[in-house]
Parts: structure tokens; sequence; C-alpha cells
């Protein structure tokens, strides 16, 4: 038997003692009713080259646990009350922060779910880490600089020297994430935390990142604790897995046998709430209806100025000869990397951004209308976006805010919109009593219903969902994904589902059209697109999503071949005009 403090060494098999013993871990915040516990008795170790996940939802106590770790729990609210975070003989939990400075970085990195708010953004990528080797380590700037190439080198980010001169504003997120681990890495830790690193990448980046976590982690032997609520990337990444519960741990167990045999209620929930590809396919498809929405030929463009007298010299092709249409009680999805153009077809749609071609909705044209005519051709498009926190009112309560719509078109009086209000509080799962309160008194999920409900009050046509459920945990996610098709059936309302998560798409859409570069490559039934793609990029889409099932073994990707395009052109250039072929019953693939 092997002793509490040794175990194998996942990558070798060598016996080895843990790098990170966390015992007893308390982390308590002070209310004023005295110390409220947000995690509470937690144990556990990781040892060197081992994955340790510990998963799930908002709230469960895995990004505090992280930052006790680390030594930032905001101060003096919040602090550690119990327990040990043994780093080697070090207890990081008793460390003053003049000591745990020089420990953080050098011995312990943490790579953050959104680089652009950890990175300095007056400061070019270069400086920071120069700065960041110079502060744990004695040598000179060239040496730094030198390190800190190496860094990017081996992060494998294209043009390392160039990247060097840039500003965090000027990378593309998974960019941005790269530098963070290179920050992270370049000075060899022992422990890396990784909170949510791919959370808010497209799935094709997510699986650039977490393949580079694990070739660095082979190359350097760290340890990682991989903090995540998504069960598809545990399954492809941990070796041994805790679930925790409102501060506490619920499960603890090597990933395979956790996904095959979880002996708790709350893991079985967590795990039967992940989206899985392949459980759409085999629904019944939905018989066509007449079009509630149509594009047609609609291109978005926006200019660059340059030169002296800053005039504009060339045109983002944001969204290049797109057309479609969606019925009516049809979610028609749109697919694709950041920066495709799914949004900025949802703004054209909406009236956002100014474009050539034409849409309708609901048989108006929005070309050419007048104020009182964009305001009644708004009635019947509305929207729910990706962070609900950031789309409503704080200062508005909830009641007010669902009824706002209604007011501003004159619909009803103050007693009847406040009866439509509590009505639509009732179809998306709330209280009427909640009416009063406030957005922040409501979880991320609740939120979202709300937003929904704002949606509904209009009756409108179509409702566009703009990443409506990528921030949430998959059990609310589950259940917000239900509540739309539930409402879908019961008002016929069209949705236009805009997502770069292919296993939620394939779950809840009837049609799909694939965008690159700002044009649709693919279109399609969602059994046609999911059951047998026919272009490389779609292909290569659908192989990147993470499988929740360890015992999976990954296929070689499709790639696509060449230089990646740039959607920047000279006035009067532009990418040639994709043509759509039908092979077969509709679905339809790019040319060439």
């Amino acid at each position: 038997m092997i002793p509490a403090a040794q175990a194998m060494e996942p990558t070798t098999g060598a016996v080895t003692a843990p790098v990170l013993r966390v015992q007893g871990l308390t982390v308590s915040v002070q209310t004023e009713d005295g110390l409220r516990p947000l995690v509470s008795e937690l144990s556990f170790v990781v040892r060197r080259g081992e994955t340790l996940a510990i998963a799930g939802e908002s709230g469960s106590g895995k990004s505090i646990t992280s930052l006790a770790i680390m030594g930032l729990l905001p101060p003096p609210a919040v602090r550690v009350t119990g327990g040990q975070v043994m780093l080697g003989e070090t207890d990081l939990a008793t460390l003053p922060e003049s000591r745990m400075r020089a420990v953080r970085g050098d011995r312990i990195a943490m790579i953050f779910q959104e680089p652009m708010t950890s990175l300095n953004p007056v400061m070019t990528v270069g400086t920071q880490l120069i700065e960041a080797i110079r502060a744990h380590e004695d040598v000179s700037r060239s040496a730094a600089r030198a390190r800190a190439l190496e860094a990017l080198r081996a992060v494998r980010l294209s043009q390392p020297e160039r990247r060097m001169t840039q500003y965090a504003h000027e990378l593309s997120g998974g960019m941005r994430q790269r530098v963070m681990i290179a920050m992270a890495l370049a000075l060899r830790p022992e422990v890396l935390i990784a909170d949510e690193p791919t959370t808010a990448l497209d799935v094709t980046v997510q699986r650039e990142v977490l393949d580079l976590l694990r070739d660095l982690q082979r190359e350097m032997g760290t340890a990682i604790i991989l903090i995540t609520h998504d069960m598809g990337v545990v399954a492809e990444m941990a070796d041994r897995v805790i679930v925790m519960q409102n501060g506490r741990m619920v499960e603890e167990a090597a990933t395979k046998d956790l996904f095959a045999r979880p002996r708790e209620a709350y893991t079985r929930d967590l795990l039967a709430a992940v989206p899985r590809m392949g459980a759409g396919v085999a629904q019944a498809e939905k018989p066509a209806d007449a079009p509630v929405a149509r594009l047609s030929d609609v291109v978005v463009r926006f200019g660059l100025k340059g030169g002296v007298l800053g005039r504009v010299v060339q045109n983002v092709h944001a969204v290049e000869h797109v057309s479609f249409d969606i019925r009516r009680g049809e979610t028609f999805a749109l697919v694709g990397e950041s920066g495709c153009g799914k949004s900025t077809i949802a703004k054209a749609i909406v009236g956002l951004v100014p474009h050539q071609g034409r849409i309708e909705i609901a048989g108006q044209a929005l070309e050419g209308l007048d104020a009182a005519g964009q305001k009644a051709y708004r009635r019947q498009v509305q929207m729910v976006f990706q962070d609900p926190m950031a789309a409503l009112d704080p200062r508005m309560r909830v009641g007010d805010l669902i009824a706002e719509p209604l007011a501003i078109h004159g619909l009803g009086g103050v007693a009847e919109q406040r009866a439509r209000a509590a009505d639509l509080m009732a179809r998306v799962g709330l209280s009427a009593d909640q009416l009063d309160r406030y957005p922040h008194e409501f979880s991320g999920g609740q939120r979202q219903r709300i937003c929904i409900a704002r949606a509904l009050a209009l009756n409108p046509a179509l409702i566009i969902a703009d990443e409506s459920v990528s921030a949430l945990d998959v059990s609310v996610q589950a259940r917000v994904l239900a509540l739309l098709r539930a409402l879908q059936d019961e008002f016929g309302v069209a949705f236009l589902f805009i997502s770069h998560d292919m296993a939620v798409v394939e779950n809840i859409s009837d049609r799909v059209a694939v965008m690159y570069l700002g044009q649709i490559v693919e279109l399609g039934t969602r059994a046609q697109v999911f059951g047998n793609p026919q272009h490389p990029y779609t292909r290569r889409l659908i192989d990147a999503v993470p499988v929740p099932d360890p015992a999976h073994q990954r296929m070689a990707q499709a790639r696509l071949a060449g230089e990646v395009p740039s959607p920047v052109h000279a006035l009067g250039a532009g990418p040639e005009r994709v043509r759509l072929r039908d092979v077969g019953q509709g679905h339809l693939v790019a040319e060439g």
C-alpha cells in the first residue's frame, strides 16, 4: 500500500510525494451576523505531473479555493479561518503577503478565465513578461527578454517578436490566453492553477489551449489544478476529480471511475446535464412553415481609416453575401468561431449596424424605414444576450424591466403591464412575488430567465439568442434550454440561436448554418450538418468538441490547408463570394 504522502506519478509510474497538500481548508466571509463559511473543511493533494480537476456549479467554492491557495482573497472580509495549504514545507495559508509575493508566480502560478482583465492594458506583452521574470529572478533585461521570447515560442504563439511589442487589445482571445499561459509557466512553477481557462473560448481555440497545457505539463512535470464546470474538459484533461457543492467536497475519485460510477446524486445530476454530441440527431425534424425572417444577400463592412488625412483605406468584410430564412417555430442556429460574423448578423437584423442587401421580419423590410417604422419593426424581433447582468438595468426592479417594452410601445395601462410581467415571470419558472426585487438578488440562471421573459413581452416573431447560455453552468444551461423549447412550443416563436458550442447547438437546433470569415460555408438540417458534415471547417468544429467520456479516443482533427485569410481588404477588393451547392434535400455546402 502506498503511504498517504506518496502516490504513483501519472506520467512515469514513479512514486512521488504531493507537491501541494490542502488540509481542512476553511474560508469564511465576515457578515453582520458573524463569520459565514464559503469553503468548509476541504482536503486534497496534487502531485507532480498530475491534473486534478475541481468541478461544480457556480457558488460551489471552486474559485474561492483557488484564490485562497494563491493568497488572493479580498481582505479583510474574506479570509482563511482554518486549515493548511502546504506547498512543500511552506504553509501558504499563514504566509505574510511580503513573502507570498515571492512564491506567487515563481513556485505557484495561476491562469484566470478572462485574460483581458488579467493583462495590463497599458503595457506591452513583452514588458509584462519581462517584468514578471525579473521580479523573481536576478537577471538582466536582455536575458529576461530572451526568456520571454522562449516562453511565447513554447506556447506556439505566431510571430513572437511582434507579439512582444503588442498590447492585449491587439490580440485575439486565444492569443491572450496563450500569453497568460506563457507568463504563468515562464518560471516553471511547481503548481499551475487554471481557473476556467477555456470557458470563453471557441471550441477550436479551446482544443489548442488544452493540447498546449497537456504538452507543457508533459515537458515540465507541472502539477495542474483545473477548475471548471465543463465535464467534457474534465474527462479529457484530469487524472482525478473533486466535485464540490455549497463549499464542501461531495465526491473525489479517479476520472474514469467518477464518470463510470458516480456515487453521489449531485455528481450524477451534473453528468446528466452535460450536452452530448449525437443526442439531438435522432429527434424528429419539424415540418416546414412560413418564414418569419428572411435575409437576402446581406453584406456588412466596416471601414478602417489610415494615412495623413484619416480616410477609409481598407474594409473589414464582417458579413459577405449571407442569405437564409427562419421559419415560424424553428430554431435556426448560426455557428462558427469568434470573428466569423455571427453577432454582426444579429446586429444587422435588429438595425444596429448599417448593411447592404435585404432583411425582412414578419414580411416587413428593414431598409428605408423611418424612426416610427423602425420602432414597429423592432416589436417583431427581440434579443437575449450572453451576459444577463449587463443587459438588465441594476437600478430597476425586475417587474419594471419586464414591463418596460410594453410601456415603450404604449401597450396597456400600468395594471395590465404589471399583470403581463407577473404572467411572464410564472412562464419562465419564477414567482410573481419576485417582481419587486433587483437583478443582483437573482442567480445567473434566474437573470437569464428574466431576460427571456422581457424578450417575450411583445410577442415577437423572432428572438435572437446570442451566446445566451455559454456562461451558465451545465445544469442551469440544461434548464434554460428546456425552457426555450417549451416557450417555443407554446408561443410558436422562432429562435436565431447564435453559439460556438457545437454540443448545445446539436441538441437544440432544427437547422444549422456554419459561418467562416463572414460567409456561410454549410447549411442544412441538424441531422445533415452533424450527421454528415460536408465542409472541412464544419468537421473541424465538431471534432474539437470535448467529449464527456474519459475512454473516448480523439481522432486526428481535420485541418484547413494554408494560412487563415484576413477579413481586411483594400477598398474595391475583397474575398471571393462563396457559392453554395445543393448536395441533397436542402443540404448546402460551399463549393471548392
